[in-house]
């Protein structure tokens, strides 16, 4: 089983999970987004600015990787024509069910990330963090680069690459032991637990560049406008050092 089909079953398994990071939007949240008050997130804990989707009613959005009844929804409920592409059906299936719960209209696509097909044009590429799940960065700001309309922007969450320096148990614990180097690609036959994100089956994980994770999305010719940081919170080590997260703002010109 490659790295692609293995993190597929994960995610699926993952969908059954009820847990902190992986909960479809509650009708509380659902009903704020009716009012065009979206609380939208793409890392752990802050919710991105208003100003970077400050009126998504009307618009067409892909949630890139954003499967799971979460982003995908709210902005079904404040207007948006979302689609919502992932590459594991059970995250999609709960979009849906979320859809029919609430009555909302919206499209699921399984899809690579890396591959987008003929999805598109959208105004708003919306990648909540996912990107460590997925071997190659490139390939992701290319084809979000080429599905948006021009002015179009993308929103995007990722992990601090320094998240993947450390021996992952001894981190749990509070200790910090380097272990590993950038760019660090971790088998689906290796203890899995890098980061709280970790659930049985837990998907491999990728530590990527700086360079690739923004630099890339320059590259792909994107405007990077904007940037903020965020941390796991709780009692998470490493948070408490340095922010575990980054979301970026881009605009395609």
């Amino acid at each position: 089983m490659d790295h692609t089909d293995f993190n597929r079953a994960a995610w699926d398994a993952i969908a059954a999970s009820a847990t902190q990071w992986f909960v479809p939007a509650s009708r509380e949240e659902i009903a704020n987004a009716r009012l065009g008050q979206p609380a939208i997130k793409v890392t752990a804990i802050k919710y991105i600015p208003s100003h970077w989707l400050s009126a998504p009613a009307g618009l067409k959005i892909l949630c890139l990787a954003g499967g799971g009844g979460h982003q995908g929804p709210l902005l079904a409920a404040a207007g948006a024509e979302v689609t919502v592409a992932d590459f594991s059906s059970e995250q999609l299936a709960l979009d849906r069910q979320v859809a029919e719960r609430e009555n909302l209209t919206l499209k699921t696509v399984q899809v690579d990330m890396r591959d987008l097909g003929d999805l598109g044009p959208f105004d708003c590429v919306l990648n909540p963090c996912s990107l460590n799940f997925c071997p190659d960065v490139i390939p992701v700001w290319r084809e979000a680069y080429r599905v948006l309309k021009p002015g179009g922007i993308l929103i995007t969450g990722f992990v601090n690459p320094i998240n993947y320096l450390f021996d992952p148990e001894l981190l749990l614990a509070g200790k910090f032991v380097v272990t590993n180097s950038i760019p660090h690609a971790e088998s689906p036959s290796e203890s899995p637990a890098i980061t709280t994100t970790s659930i049985p089956p837990s998907p491999a994980e990728y530590g990527h560049t700086l360079q690739d994770l923004i630099g890339g999305q320059i590259e792909a010719g994107f405007q990077i406008r904007d940037l903020f940081e965020d941390r796991w919170g709780g009692g998470d080590a490493l948070s408490k050092k340095i922010a575990v997260f980054l979301a970026t703002l881009a605009t395609k010109p």
